[in-house]
């Protein structure tokens, strides 16, 4: 017989509302709720609409983490419904919950937003394996498990669009592809039988587009509820550029260069000589920024540069873990 005791706690939550047929404006509505310890957080919103207000909208399918419709916003924060259990958001959040479409500005009813953009960036990186095969081919092409280790658990994504509409960039640049499409990019690059040679990294050296305008902020690793850190196939796909020849001189390009380069010299950042290496002769438009920096001692003189104490094993670092000529 279990001896699990079911708790209960009251909680207030203050729910995104809009329906963009009728509404100019979004608003919210405010419910409170007695919320059991074995509660996830689709049932609070199956909940919402089931006893308090039936034309309340929102997506669910599998109830099992498989399919990524249920992803909202709780508290700011990405969140896949029928996951997270609410006793883990109250314990992390308090008693007033905030519940909010992934991106408040695509929402068409409620929780229901408008994710053409998701899918399009998706479809823009070829996210699907090229190899020209024999239509009738006499053995199958095997895949090693250390080849397969290779994708980084980058083939489990659910395409939810969590990391795609928790990332900063694609608020404000329309342009720019997005963690999941680059996530999905990396899984068909790391594939052995794959052979679209550099097409598809050409697609991600873009200006605007490409991984470059990644701001490193770590938010798309935050939000995947797979836990599949598209950051870091981000990151492997900077390499790849340079591996396979695709990276040219650009800023961003230069910017990683000399981030490299001034670790391996200094054991620390070199902010002042990184911008110079990275923007050349425009610099001079930082000019006023860098004086101020200079005065909050934020930035030093070339001469006047620190060395880590650690510097040999920092270089030893470098060495070891550069798989890629920049």
């Amino acid at each position: 017989m279990s001896t699990h005791k079911i708790t209960t706690q009251k909680v207030n939550f203050k729910v995104f509302r809009f329906n963009a047929d009728v509404d100019y404006l979004p608003y919210y509505e405010d419910y409170t709720m007695e919320v059991t310890s074995e509660e996830v957080v689709l049932d609070i919103l199956n909940r919402i609409k089931w006893d308090l207000d039936g034309s309340f909208s929102y997506r669910r399918s599998c109830r099992h983490g498989i399919c990524g419709a249920c992803a909202i916003m709780l508290n700011g924060r990405a969140t896949l419904a029928c996951k997270e259990s609410m006793n883990d958001m109250i314990e992390l959040f308090g008693n007033d919950i905030t519940l909010e479409p992934l991106s408040k500005k695509r929402a068409v009813k409620d929780m229901i937003i408008d994710k053409a953009d998701f899918w399009q960036k998706h479809d823009a990186v070829s996210p699907y394996l090229i190899s020209d095969i024999d239509e009738y081919p006499e053995q199958e092409h095997l895949v090693s498990p250390k080849q397969a280790e290779e994708l980084d658990d980058a083939d489990l994504c659910i395409q939810c669009g969590a990391c795609h509409y928790a990332c900063p960039v694609v608020e404000i640049n329309d342009e720019f592809f997005g963690p999941a499409a680059f996530a999905k990019a990396y899984r068909f690059e790391a594939d052995v039988r794959d052979e679209a040679g550099t097409d598809r990294l050409i697609e991600m050296h873009k200006e605007a587009q490409g991984v470059w305008d990644c701001v490193k902020c770590f938010e798309c690793a935050e939000a995947c509820p797979k836990d599949i850190n598209p950051i870091g196939k981000i990151t492997k796909l900077h390499l790849m550029l340079f591996r396979e020849g695709v990276a040219t001189s650009t800023v961003a390009s230069r910017h990683a260069v000399g981030f490299k380069n001034s670790i391996a010299k200094h054991g620390v950042l070199d902010e002042g000589t990184l911008v110079l290496y990275s923007e050349g002769p425009a610099i001079v438009k930082h000019i006023p920024v860098a004086l101020q920096m200079f005065r909050k001692g934020k930035i030093v003189l070339p001469w006047n540069m620190p060395k880590s104490d650690n510097l040999d094993e920092i270089q030893k670092l470098v060495k070891s873990s550069s798989t890629a000529k920049f």
